[in-house]
């Protein structure tokens, strides 16, 4: 794949940086031809593909390090879409997706470069990170006679792994017919990739001044405040990629039947975490994203609020008992649909839910309420600590702005959505947010055919 590409330049931190921007670009362009049903891809050392739709659509081979022997002989990847609604709260009780990806053993002399390969009737391609370190470079290529050399290695080499796994690799090739050239890819693939970095990974500078004793402070440029919600997005992109990978690889494992009780409630323990930290950088990621461009359009739908929190509930009730805080939901019967984003709001609320609980001593407890307010119905959340429950106090919370998005609680040193990034979020949710005193907010969101 290296022949005739330049030699790289880039060091490990900007290697992967490319490599988790080639992949969602990549996944992009496959998620826009969804007309391509079926197709296979090869992946090394752990599974790149991570988007749901694709996951199970696709049949895949990773050839991945002994030391994940728990992966070996995994036949099934049942990486759960966490935007769906529908989702089963047990994740041992989930249906098994059409995706399959088989787990072969790296060996030594393989190396840790990650690979993926990706054959679908439309769009033939492989990705690659070669090179020593301060060498590294991406490589792209999408020409039939290179492909079918790497497809003929990847046989070979399944044949001494694993001859059955062969002949199935074989039969799906011929079944999605002859390599075709995907010759216009490179001329998407590059500018999107070029885009992506440009916006989500800057060249952050840090520069030492020494200031005059009682000088003003200065007031952070628009430049500055660019740079550093660039950096934001780049930070939540390089924590949930990661952390999607990790879930993929947790709940292929949950689907074995032969562990150990208490290995399957540390596996579940690590996805649970896993999807509450993906959902959490997610809103953080999507709050810069609207700071840096808030005047993009917002699509809003009928959406029933009160089946999703109903169906949310459970885990939010799994969630608040681990930190020892008590949950308690009211929704009323037979509410009105309301006008929303439904894909986007799922995490929102989570969001909320975890704004509101997240510094809370263990014996508070938090409240909900979805109930009609005229033209509007309004969701109200309320959390209560042990000494406000006994005395009514409620003295709010000391928090420290930290930029446009973030703000810090001083007393307990927890980090969130700033009281403004959460006000602008739901606002392109359609709801309109009330904070209180009393550590509670409200938010009223529109009845669909009333506004």
């Amino acid at each position: 794949m290296a022949e005739g590409v330049p030699a790289g330049q880039a060091d490990d931190s900007h290697a992967r940086r490319l490599w988790w921007g080639a992949l969602e670009v990549l996944q992009q362009r496959l998620l826009i031809d969804q007309s391509s049903r079926g197709g296979l891809w090869i992946a090394s050392p752990l599974p790149a593909l991570y988007t749901p739709e694709l996951l199970q659509q696709y049949r895949g081979w990773v050839w991945a390090p002994e030391a994940l022997t728990l992966l070996k002989g995994l036949q099934t990847s049942t990486l759960l879409p966490s935007d769906l609604i529908n989702a089963p709260t047990d994740v041992r009780e989930a249906p098994t997706l059409s995706c399959q990806f088989q787990t072969m053993p790296l060996r030594a002399e393989d190396g840790q470069d990650p690979l993926l390969l990706v054959i679908t009737p439309k769009l033939q391609a492989a990705i690659a990170l070669q090179g020593q370190e301060g060498q590294r470079r991406l490589l792209m290529r999408s020409e039939p006679n290179l492909l079918g050399q790497i497809l003929s290695l990847v046989e070979k080499r399944l044949k001494q792994d694993d001859p059955t796994q062969a002949e199935v690799l074989h039969q799906a090739l011929k079944e999605l017919g002859p390599l075709q050239s995907s010759g216009d890819l490179a001329l998407h693939f590059w500018p999107e990739l070029s885009q992506r970095l440009a916006s989500m990974a800057p060249t952050v500078t840090f520069q030492t001044t020494q200031e005059a004793p009682g000088s003003p402070a200065k007031e952070p440029s628009q430049g500055d405040q660019d740079a550093e919600l660039s950096l934001l997005e780049a930070i939540a992109h390089e924590v949930r990629t990661p952390l999607a990978t990790i879930r993929t690889l947790i709940r292929s494992l949950l689907r074995r039947r032969d562990l150990p009780d208490r290995v399957t409630e540390r596996l579940q323990q690590i996805d649970t975490e896993c999807s509450e930290q993906i959902d959490r950088f997610g809103l953080i990621f999507q709050a810069a994203e609207l700071q840096r461009q808030p005047d993009s359009p917002s699509q809003l739908a009928r959406t029933d609020l009160g089946a999703m929190l109903r169906l949310l509930s459970p885990s939010w009730r799994q969630q608040l008992q681990r930190r020892e805080v008590g949950f308690d939901m009211a929704v009323d019967d037979g509410l009105p649909l309301v006008l929303s984003d439904p894909s986007r709001l799922e995490p929102m609320l989570g969001g909320l839910v975890d704004r509101c609980s997240r510094s809370l001593p263990p014996g508070s407890q938090l409240q909900l309420t979805l109930q009609p307010a005229g033209a509007r119905l309004k969701l109200q959340l309320i959390s209560r600590t042990p000494e406000q429950m006994a005395s009514r106090a409620s003295e709010p919370m000391p928090q420290e702005q930290l930029g446009p998005v973030l703000s810090w609680n001083t007393d307990t040193g927890s980090l969130q959505l700033s009281q403004t990034a959460t006000r602008r979020l739901l606002e392109s949710l359609g709801g309109r947010l009330t904070q209180h005193r009393d550590r509670g907010l409200t938010v009223f969101f529109p009845i669909a055919g009333q506004c």
